[in-house]
């Protein structure tokens, strides 16, 4: 990403910094953060020098995927915003939000570990995240789909609670429906 005072990147380093990201960003979540970057560059097609000038450690291109990793879904919620319901919408917004947590704490715990203030560097994201869950929360509940007692702080506790629930259950997605059933139930009025 340029910014302020940095010149814009050539056609061809743009596209290598994004096939970069895109590599990572699958590589990172299929198989974890222990694969060598080494090993990412190749996948990407490229020279170890060229991730290194667009990413200098390793700690970086995880913070790159991450931000990149949050604004697809606060795209995603805005689509499911503007494209369903109020209870769809939200319900939605929960099961897609659960969904992409999964891994997630290991990108965060690994920057962390490195000294990277996890939270400013995604501080902006999360902001926008976290508008547009409370306009989805208002809504479900104005429409009568969402129990009025519930606030953002709960309503983003539940998430991140069901995100380490449905992380720990692996890959039975009979198991990952039962547990969405049963917060899903809770959320709604009684």
């Amino acid at each position: 990403m340029s910014g302020t005072g940095e010149r814009p990147l050539r056609a061809d380093a743009a596209r290598n910094r994004a096939r970069l990201l895109e590599v990572a960003t699958e590589v990172f979540t299929t198989r974890g953060i222990g694969v060598p970057t080494e090993e990412i560059a190749r996948t990407a097609g490229v020279g170890v020098g060229t991730l290194f000038r667009h990413f200098p450690t390793k700690e970086a291109l995880l913070e790159a995927v991450m931000v990149r990793r949050l604004e697809a879904t606060a795209a995603e919620v805005a689509q499911l915003a503007a494209d369903a319901g109020p209870a769809e919408a939200f319900f939605g917004c929960f099961r897609l939000l659960v969904e992409q947590s999964v891994g997630k704490s290991e990108f965060s715990d690994a920057l962390a570990a490195a000294g990277v203030d996890v939270h400013a560097a995604l501080r902006e994201r999360t902001e926008e995240i976290r508008d547009r869950l409370d306009g989805l929360l208002a809504a479900a509940q104005e429409a009568g789909a969402v129990r009025p007692d519930l606030g953002l702080p709960e309503f983003l506790a539940l998430l991140a609670g069901t995100g380490r629930a449905v992380e720990q259950l692996g890959a039975d997605p009979a198991a990952r429906e039962r547990v969405f059933a049963v917060v899903f139930d809770g959320l709604r009025p009684h």
